[in-house]
């Protein structure tokens, strides 16, 4: 296990000079972001109280499964310090306050900790939510924290980063489809700006993919078979209520996005095809034996969860939640 942190170790601090020069072609310097304020309406301005109406207004048209789906992904953003703390931990992340991973993880939080913030605040203007539940459940997700199965191993981890945060990108571009189409302009500009940024940062952690499969070609495919062999599972699947076993609520966040068609488990076959195809999988050569059979078994792993997903049924029963009051 040594060796193996130190060759993970030697691989990450290869690839940080990358990231140290190309950190701003995937995120962004603060004075050119976007904020929370940009969009909500301004306290001190005269026209707050109309401005809040209207946002009411519109709130109020969205069907029950749609805030359901906002509410889990906001609280999920909102866990944003454990995922802080799973990320510092990689083997290889170096503590250089300078250095190119030290830096990659401060700026990618910068961002991050924006989506929690803007979502949060709107459902508390949005006057549909119980927020002390809400609230409670955040801290619940925060206390309990994640287990996703990728240990301190940089690879795992970059493989899940890349197949989260394209998942993420989906879930929030969905929900601004579906608020648009009811209704709501506003959330639908705020979930399309949340999910920009998850676009730029599934590039980024693919892109960190792509350099290690440069230099450790098996032992990255090895990584990618893990994962997927253990499935990618979401970094909210603790998520709960109060007075609800941990994971009972999240199988019904999922049960609504997927009758809502916002994440599906086509969108998670599509994610496995297009990240094959990111990493040119089937073209990768001079690979050891482990590393022929970790291919093999990803470029068969569509078609058979393909199978799977078509025996499935989208959930009927709608689950009442304590955090939507009306």
């Amino acid at each position: 296990m040594k060796f193996f942190a130190e060759q993970r170790g030697e691989v990450m601090k290869h690839i940080e000079q990358f990231v140290l020069d190309n950190i701003f072609t995937y995120l962004k310097q603060v004075e050119e972001n976007w904020h929370p304020s940009d969009f909500l309406p301004d306290t001190q301005n005269s026209s707050f109280i109309a401005d809040l109406k209207d946002l009411q207004s519109s709130a109020k048209e969205l069907p029950y499964d749609l805030i359901a789906v906002l509410i889990g992904d906001t609280i999920t953003e909102e866990a944003l310090p454990t995922y802080e703390t799973w990320l510092s931990q990689i083997s290889g992340v170096s503590k250089e306050h300078n250095g190119g991973w030290n830096k990659w993880l401060r700026y990618w939080t910068a961002e991050e900790n924006r989506h929690g913030d803007l979502l949060n605040k709107y459902l508390y203007l949005s006057g549909r939510v119980n927020m002390k539940q809400l609230e409670i459940s955040t801290q619940y997700l925060l206390a309990d924290g994640m287990e996703i199965g990728t240990g301190t191993d940089p690879y795992r981890n970059f493989i899940y980063t890349s197949f989260q945060e394209t998942a993420t990108n989906i879930s929030h571009r969905r929900v601004a489809s579906l608020a648009k189409a009811n209704g709501d302009p506003t959330l639908a500009k705020m979930c399309a700006v949340i999910a920009a940024d998850e676009a730029r940062h599934a590039k980024a952690y693919k892109t960190f993919v792509s350099k290690i499969l440069e230099v450790d070609t098996s032992e990255m495919l090895v990584a990618f078979e893990v994962m997927m062999r253990n499935k990618i599972v979401m970094p909210a699947h603790f998520l709960r209520e109060a007075g609800v076993k941990m994971g009972e609520t999240f199988d019904h966040f999922s049960d609504a996005a997927q009758r809502l068609g916002i994440y599906t488990s086509a969108d998670y076959i599509q994610i496995l095809v297009d990240l094959i195809e990111e990493w040119k999988v089937d073209s990768l050569s001079d690979l050891t034996d482990s590393g022929e059979k970790a291919r093999d078994y990803l470029m068969a792993l569509p078609d058979r969860l393909t199978r799977i997903a078509q025996r499935m049924k989208t959930p009927e029963l709608q689950y009442k939640f304590s955090w939507i009051t009306a």
